[in-house]
């Protein structure tokens, strides 16, 4: 096996210390020198220079929860530049018997030298830092909610049942209600007045929802979230307002992500926080669709496929993703809303927000990638690949309602050969390509008459008590011949 690096080095990191191996040479003549360090500053400082004397020119350490920080900080800012990284502990995990502080650095050194590990992809300054801020912005917004949640339940604890009339509590009118509340005004015939908008016509039940058991140790628990709620609220306000600041130079990267749709300014704000600007630490879309932990797993044995979980991959980038992709099912019209029902015929919803979330982070990338923006493929955008099987469906559906009718295709005249305009894609080897459209003409469906057939008769209480009841033909069975008798012309025999 080649040697990638003559001077290569590994650390085994942990809160309180830091194991390194160095290793130097190549080939059979190989040496090994072994060290510990300090986490504090100055001792990392002393395993810098020591590693420059060295003349290490690359650093492997595991990723220990937060421990590796101060110690990729410290070599990260030197004068002398290492290659730094940063690897996942599952990818080295050591044999049963042989695992010490020791080991594992010599073993981190030893595939670091021959370039057998993969690194993590640590963003520059800059992006970690428009991390932590997105990052803090969701841990604030999910404080509110938990807060929000804890305001309601309380409110159920003195019988007071706003949440069944108002759909947020917190909303314009639901915060003047609760604040009148907790300063002690407990009439429900003054707090209707404060309703706002379309909840004006919403009085009585207003009313009889704030009729309740209110107490004044209800009231100063009231008060005490209510106060907590609104210092959550300037908390994200001032978020929001250091995001924007950090986010100036991006406006135009903003701009092209939010005409995907589903994609707002905290989306947008998320996909450049988590991935970066720059693409090409991805080899491609997929490769990033794989690190955000939006794609199938990949475990196979024998031939067989035992489990599609994903991985865990980035859980901010994640969580954000999917609730878009949630948001795009209500839209119209929409590429992705196609895409979301047609996997959820077949997957079912939450394979088909998986495989949405997964579509909007690839067009992100290509978008952050090339610099164009989304453009938009329609909701009928499956239905035109194939119109004959669609057309096939869509009848098939109709007869099974009882719905008749006369179709038959409009072809529009096939251009004559060898007339091929430029406006028509292209081949791989930039020549003119025929589409089906120009060889064969446009298929279009006509519809010259629609009848209904007529529905059978509703299910005599002789026959069957229980369909006659419903109103419906009998659907039972052992009532069939009773209802093929009843519905033909025959006379009946007189015993």
């Amino acid at each position: 096996m080649k040697v990638r690096y003559a001077h290569c080095a590994g650390l085994d990191v942990h809160k309180k210390s830091v194991s390194v191996c160095v290793r130097k040479g190549k080939g059979k003549k190989v040496e090994t020198s072994t060290a510990v360090f300090g986490t504090f500053t100055s001792d990392l400082e002393r395993m810098r220079e020591f590693l420059r004397r060295c003349k290490v020119q690359r650093i492997v350490m595991e990723s220990t929860g937060v421990y590796w920080i101060p110690v990729w900080n410290v070599l990260e800012h030197g004068e002398w530049k290492f290659d730094l990284v940063l690897v996942n502990p599952q990818h080295v995990r050591a044999l049963p018997g042989r695992k010490t502080d020791k080991q594992d650095c010599e073993r981190l050194a030893e595939l670091g030298q021959y370039d057998m590990l993969r690194g993590s992809f640590i963003p520059p300054v800059e992006t970690r830092e428009l991390r932590d801020l997105t990052r803090r912005r969701a841990h604030l917004q999910g404080d509110r909610n938990r807060l929000i949640n804890r305001i309601n339940r309380l409110l159920e604890t003195a019988n007071l049942k706003l949440s069944s009339v108002v759909s947020d509590v917190v909303g314009k009118t639901g915060w003047l209600i609760l604040n009148a509340i907790a300063k002690g005004n407990t009439e429900p015939e003054d707090l209707v007045k404060l309703a706002q908008g379309s909840l004006k016509g919403k009085r009585e039940e207003l009313a009889a929802a704030l009729q309740g058991f209110i107490r004044p140790h209800f009231q100063w628990l009231l008060g005490e979230a209510l106060q907590d709620l609104s210092h959550l609220d300037e908390q994200l306000n001032q978020t929001d307002a250091r995001i924007r600041e950090r986010m100036v130079a991006q406006a135009d990267a903003i701009r092209r992500l939010c005409t995907i749709p589903g994609v707002q300014e905290i989306t947008a704000w998320t996909l450049i926080a988590e991935l970066g600007t720059d693409m090409t630490q991805f080899a491609d879309a997929a490769h990033a669709a794989s690190w955000a932990g939006l794609c199938p797993g990949n475990c196979e044995s024998a031939g067989k496929r035992q489990s599609g979980r994903t991985r865990k991959g980035d859980r901010y980038l994640r969580r954000t993703l999917i609730q878009n992709a949630w948001g795009v099912a209500h839209k119209k019209g929409c590429f992705l809303t196609a895409l979301f029902y047609r996997i959820t015929a077949r997957r079912g919803m939450k394979r088909a927000a998986m495989a949405v979330a997964h579509r909007i982070l690839v067009i992100a990338y290509f978008i952050l990638r090339d610099g164009g923006v989304y453009q938009e493929r329609g909701g009928n955008y499956f239905d035109k690949l194939n119109p004959e099987r669609t057309a096939k469906r869509l009848i098939e559906r109709l007869e099974a309602i009882g719905y008749q009718g006369n179709f038959h295709k409009i072809v529009d005249p096939p251009m004559p050969p060898g007339d091929i305009t430029a406006a028509e894609p292209k081949n791989k080897r930039g020549r003119p390509r025929r589409t089906t459209s120009s060889m064969f003409g446009t298929t279009k469906w006509s519809i010259e008459a629609i009848t209904t057939t007529p529905s059978p008769p509703v299910a005599s209480p002789e026959i069957c008590r229980q369909c006659a009841g419903w109103g419906i033909p009998c659907i039972h069975a052992r009532n069939a011949k009773y209802v093929a008798n009843s519905n033909t012309d025959a006379p009946k025999s007189v015993t």
